[in-house]
């Protein structure tokens, strides 16, 4: 190998271990303060609102029943793996019945 290769080599190992170096200061850093830890703490339940609205953009209206179906249950239920397996079956039910809206 050519001294490029080991320079790259190099240069790429330091960033890894910068970067992982840098999320471990920056965590501590983020735990001890109060005001960060509480907004860190919603960050979860705010990305997977994204996501969700993300995939629901272009959808048809058989998706958003399928949506609104999975949100009752998340909220009648509170369980995450009941919320999915039933928004699921209500997807796959709209879908194999022929309901498009």
């Amino acid at each position: 190998m050519s001294p490029d290769h080991w320079l790259l080599i190099l240069c790429l190992a330091v960033g890894a271990y910068g970067l992982r170096l840098a999320g471990l200061i920056g965590g501590q850093a983020i735990i001890r303060n109060a005001r960060l830890k509480t907004l860190l703490d919603d960050l979860p339940g705010c990305l997977i609102v994204a996501l969700v609205a993300a995939s629901l953009a272009n959808s048809d209206l058989t998706v958003w029943l399928a949506a609104l179906f999975a949100l009752a249950v998340a909220i009648l239920s509170n369980n995450v793996v009941i919320t999915m397996a039933l928004g699921f079956a209500a997807m796959f039910g709209l879908q194999y019945f022929g309901v498009s809206l």
